[in-house]
């Protein structure tokens, strides 16, 4: 284990200690105003006199946000699988095959990454709507099934694994999908679980095409349902700050169950020698 200066380390104290207190301090605040009943916005207590469950009665009980967190729920995890597997696909191609054009290909792929998501929201739009998909789960899975920054960062973790293990396997007669999920995936554990991570949090708290794509209440996510809890004449703040609560709540649980992995795969290209 590496011995820091202790300027070193204490700077790296500094940096974390401000770190925690930006993610703690408004997931604080929201817990605490998701807890008192009938305060404004700045009426909020840092510490609560009384504490009251109505907001989260109110959740729990209503139909409707049941629906919006199932509807986040299910887009959210078939767009993660979906990733894994695409991006896995498509990201050993690159990293293992030649072909014509692959050069031109995989700069493409960079290129998208540089492309604004404000820009293709009206074609994007045409498109659900001339293939039928419009307000439906079709709109808020399909489009999002494989996106360019899984892509490459599947085929540059892919490239850093040593081939001899593949073509072991071929010599014994297995076929590429073979030697993918059952050799590449199980080595690329790291990278799949800063993929799984990224893709989950941008699409469950996605509100800009869920809510552009979607019409019916029946179909609406969390993140549209938290902009639709606010009323025209007024704003129940302990009910936007419990289904705030709630939604953040996937997010910290799935970053605490795969840390690890998580910091591992963030970390791998660095610790390389």
């Amino acid at each position: 284990m590496k011995h820091y200066p202790p300027h070193i380390k204490i700077t790296l104290f500094i940096a974390l200690l401000f770190m925690s207190l930006l993610a703690i301090a408004p997931l604080y605040y929201m817990l605490s105003g998701s807890l008192q009943e009938g305060k404004t916005f700045d009426a909020i207590d840092i510490i609560p006199d009384s504490l009251s469950l109505k907001g989260y009665s109110f959740i729990f009980s209503s139909s409707r946000m049941l629906r919006y967190i199932f509807n986040s729920l299910v887009a959210s995890i078939s767009v993660v699988i979906g990733n894994l597997i695409l991006s896995t696909i498509v990201g050993y191609g690159f990293a293992r095959y030649r072909f014509p054009g692959k050069e031109i290909l995989f700069a493409s792929v960079l290129a998208v990454m540089m492309i604004p998501p404000h820009v293709i929201i009206i074609p994007l739009y045409r498109l659900i709507n001339f293939l039928g998909w419009y307000d439906s789960y079709a709109a808020l899975i399909i489009p999002w099934l494989i996106n360019p920054l899984g892509v490459f960062l599947m085929r540059q973790y892919i490239s850093s694994l040593p081939p001899e293990i593949e073509d072991a396997a071929r010599v014994d007669g297995a076929g590429d999908l073979y030697i993918v999920f059952r050799i590449i995936m199980p080595l690329a554990k790291p990278a799949l679980a800063v993929l799984a991570f990224q893709v989950f949090l941008t699409n469950w708290n996605w509100f800009l095409y869920p809510f552009i794509l979607t019409s019916s209440d029946s179909m609406r996510t969390l993140p549209v349902a938290l902009a639709l809890l606010k009323g025209y004449q007024s704003i129940d703040y302990q009910q936007m700050f419990s289904a705030s609560t709630i939604s953040a709540l996937p997010v910290i649980i799935l970053f605490m169950i795969f840390q690890r992995r998580i910091i591992s795969g963030l970390t791998a290209g660095a610790l390389k020698s």
